[in-house]
């Protein structure tokens, strides 16, 4: 296929045949006639153990990293996950090689970015596709995925698409095959620590995205420590982005402005932490040859995203602000620049952790909800296979370090809760419902439930319209 899928230790079995492949996958639910098994360790299963399945559905080759009995052509490899990517890509042609493709990584602003960016191309003539959180299950796809939306993008005749790279995807090799014209990073919190065990881990797993062999150009927050220390050590030319690249700021409710280069720039996009995601993007775009003054226009027009400091505005009623914020970053910023909202009321927060992911941060978070709000409700998030209870306990303990009367409720169901937070307030307070965003389902056990925070919001305060 192409001599870059190294090292090929030994075709096993019958060399000489050369079957027909129509399809690369890792997964036995999506083979079908004349795929290409690819045999990946996963975390709760090991696809060594499934190539007989695999063929029975219809594989006629397998890759593996060892001989395996099954009586089709095998391809041992060392890595079959960089493998997988590499194959995927080459099955579809290596669309990135047709496209300017844009990486964003960073723990907080992937989603933002990657849709100011998008758009500011869309603007500036250069059709653009997105993909990421709000378009797929996972942040960045599988590998054969990836490649086959790239694919459907040259097909369809866009010049550009932008993808949120998160860490799980360079760690576990997603994004191998492609070719990043530009990768920007925005900043580094505490997340995923479950799965990368340490701080340092979790960067070097985002600091993949600019190495040599993936991207040609990158672009950087040196706001950021790690941004700085990113900027230091990359293989490839960099260009930096900070805070006082910009004059004249100011956040106000549904937007922010500032000065940039000698551009008046509007972002209709309320929030701090969206001046740092806007000037990200306006860099981006830039280095990618938009003319400043058109990257600046564009943004005037800027849709919102859907979760990221969405306001809630019902007459009579509490201001209510839905945010994907997951983080202690990520709320610390989100409660920040909703306190700014607050006349003369209050600040309440809704919030709970995910299961299964990171318990190191739940206490820390609750600590910064106590800080930050004058009102603390905990529920669940995705409590997935844990207790929610013993979630709650753990974010509890945060807030009792800084102020146990912070707390006024807490409840497993998420919707109790956040009825309880909107009857706490009045039309003078400001409720931040915090973690899910976007998300319009939640899982619990193995049962996945529809939940969408911002429905269920309009739905407490009668908002015309919702049901």
């Amino acid at each position: 296929i192409d001599p870059v899928i190294d090292p090929v230790i030994d075709p096993v079995i019958d060399p000489v045949i050369d079957p027909v492949i129509d399809r690369v996958t890792a997964s036995t639910q999506e083979v079908t006639a004349r795929s290409l098994f690819v045999c990946i360790e996963g975390t709760r299963y090991d696809g060594h153990d499934l190539a007989m399945q695999a063929v029975q559905a219809g594989a006629v080759a397998v890759v593996t990293t060892r001989p395996l009995g099954v009586a089709v052509p095998q391809i041992i490899v060392a890595d079959t996950r960089g493998a997988l990517g590499l194959l995927a890509a080459a099955h579809e042609g290596w669309p990135s090689r047709h496209l300017e493709v844009i990486g964003i990584t960073g723990t907080n602003g992937k989603t933002s970015t990657s849709h100011l960016v998008a758009h500011i191309l869309n603007a500036a003539g250069r059709p653009t596709a997105v993909r990421g959180t709000l378009e797929g299950a996972l942040t960045t796809p599988e590998a054969p995925h990836l490649q086959g939306w790239l694919a459907a993008r040259v097909k369809a005749g866009d010049q550009a698409a932008v993808v949120e790279v998160s860490s799980h995807a360079l760690d576990l090799d997603r994004v191998a095959g492609t070719s990043f014209r530009l990768g920007v990073f925005t900043n580094l919190g505490q997340d995923h620590l479950d799965f990368h065990g340490t701080p340092e881990r979790y960067f070097a797993a985002k600091a993949k995205l600019f190495e040599s062999k993936l991207c040609a150009e990158g672009v950087v927050n040196r706001d950021d420590v790690h941004g700085r220390l990113l900027a230091d050590v990359a293989a490839i030319p960099v260009t930096t982005f900070g805070v006082d690249d910009l004059t004249d700021v100011s956040v106000e409710r549904f937007e922010h402005r500032y000065r940039w280069r000698g551009q008046q720039v509007r972002v209709p996009l309320g929030g701090g932490f969206h001046v740092m995601n806007s000037l990200a993007a306006l860099t981006a775009a830039c280095v990618l040859g938009v003319d400043e003054a058109v990257a600046a226009g564009a943004l005037d027009t800027a849709p919102p995203v859907r979760g990221r400091f969405e306001v809630i505005d019902v007459p009579g009623a509490p201001t209510v602000v839905i945010d994907f914020a997951h983080t202690p970053d990520g709320l610390e910023q989100v409660l920040a620049t909703a306190r700014t909202l607050v006349r003369t009321g209050r600040l309440g927060v809704v919030f709970g952790c995910g299961g299964d992911r990171d318990a190191p941060k739940r206490p820390v978070m609750g600590a910064v909800a106590a800080r930050y709000a004058d009102a603390v409700v905990l529920t669940s998030d995705n409590p997935r296979s844990e207790d929610p209870q013993m979630i709650i306990g753990a974010i509890r303990a945060g807030v009792d370090e800084v102020d146990p009367q912070r707390l006024v409720f807490h409840d497993t169901d998420r919707r109790r809760a956040i009825a309880a937070a909107l009857a706490w307030a009045d039309v003078r307070d400001v409720v931040v419902v915090a973690g899910k965003g976007h998300e319009t389902t939640q899982t619990i056990g193995d049962q996945v439930f529809p939940f969408d925070d911002a429905a269920v919001v309009r739905e407490l305060l009668g908002a015309p319209g919702s049901r």
